[in-house]
């Protein structure tokens, strides 16, 4: 166990390489943070969290710098999140007032949160099960092709393309009408039984068109929305392509598998509490050189879902865990109320 002053030294180091990106020596900790101790004693203290493997010298004659292990006990011995100010958290509340759906609170969500943290921020939708068919849309666009509308009572909105040669306009409305009669209401999972159920009932002037309309609304209706994920922010990745051992492609190849984003948002499954995985704690080796920041937001009636930031370990935690903790705050209020 290290006694309280090592921990203020490596408090001191963590916080000064995070701000210079340089390797902190003994005397520039004495004259910056006030130890009340000689650098002679500090020497003596960062050799001590140097042998524990909380530290590390790049290269002789140089200062040190947090490892991994050093990092995870500065998180750990965090008394508190540090709060946002007041115009931070007004910003935040006016930036999502706008949103007009659900697509338009991830992306904005998003946004927010890469501006605020200066990193790659990662949005996973909500996952509503009581999200009911507010509406399906059947629009003509040419004479072979429709587009395909599916509105959800939680605001998602879903369009997507068909091919249906020569279908008539009377006949799409026709369609339209006999699919919201019998859909509207419903959840995903009893809509999927009254779809096909309806398939082998359609009339005869109907089948052709309504057959390949029922089986793409099947197939959007199959989507889980907690499997979306978007990303922002990741230009800024390029500001700490010295931060890398080799380069950032290995990074940005990884953050784009939504596999690999969900899992690494898997474990922040509580809400207003925050996440930090460093290095080697992330389980792909391609995001061993960052860390991830990570909060649940919204709760099971509303949809349950998580958000973060991913970085490189030479991040700044408080103020990054202040801010991933305040969105997700606001956009679980957001989504509650909308």
């Amino acid at each position: 166990m290290l006694d309280d002053r090592k921990l203020e030294v490596l408090k001191a180091i963590v916080t000064d390489y995070v701000s210079s990106k340089e390797p902190v020596g003994s005397k520039t900790l004495v004259e910056r943070h006030g130890l009340r101790v000689s650098p002679a004693t500090v020497r003596n203290d960062m050799a001590v969290l140097e042998e524990e493997g909380y530290i590390v010298q790049p290269h002789t004659s140089a200062g040190r710098i947090p490892t991994d292990k050093g990092y995870r006990l500065f998180v750990d011995r965090l008394a508190t999140v540090k709060p946002l100010s007041m115009a931070e958290r007004r910003a935040i509340s006016t930036f999502l007032a706008g949103a007009v759906d659900l697509d338009d609170i991830m992306g904005r969500t998003v946004r927010l949160l890469a501006q605020i943290t200066r990193q790659v921020a990662i949005v996973q939708y909500p996952a509503a099960p009581a999200a009911q068919i507010r509406h399906v849309e059947l629009v003509g666009l040419t004479a072979e092709r429709a587009l395909v509308v599916l509105i959800m009572s939680s605001g998602n909105v879903e369009q997507r393309t068909i091919e249906i040669p020569l279908a008539r306009d009377e006949h799409l409305a026709q369609l339209r009408s006999t699919l919201n009669t019998v859909l509207v209401g419903l959840s995903p999972t009893a809509a999927v039984d009254r779809l096909v159920a309806l398939s082998g009932d359609l009339e005869p002037t109907l089948r052709r068109v309504g057959t390949p309309v029922i089986a793409l609304l099947l197939e959007m209706l199959a989507v889980d929305a907690s499997e979306r994920v978007v990303v922002g922010g990741v230009p800024n990745l390029a500001r700490f392509g010295d931060q890398f051992d080799t380069t950032v492609r290995p990074v940005l190849e990884a953050l784009e598998e939504n596999v690999v984003l969900l899992r690494l948002l898997g474990e922040a499954s509580t809400a207003d509490e925050v996440t930090v995985r460093i290095g080697h704690e992330n389980p792909y080796e391609t995001l061993q050189a960052t860390s991830l920041v990570a909060s649940a937001y919204g709760t099971v009636a509303d949809g349950r879902a998580s958000l973060g930031v991913v970085g490189p370990t030479r991040m700044d935690y408080p103020s990054t865990m202040a801010a991933v903790r305040a969105v997700a705050r606001y956009v679980g209020r957001f989504l509650a109320e909308g």
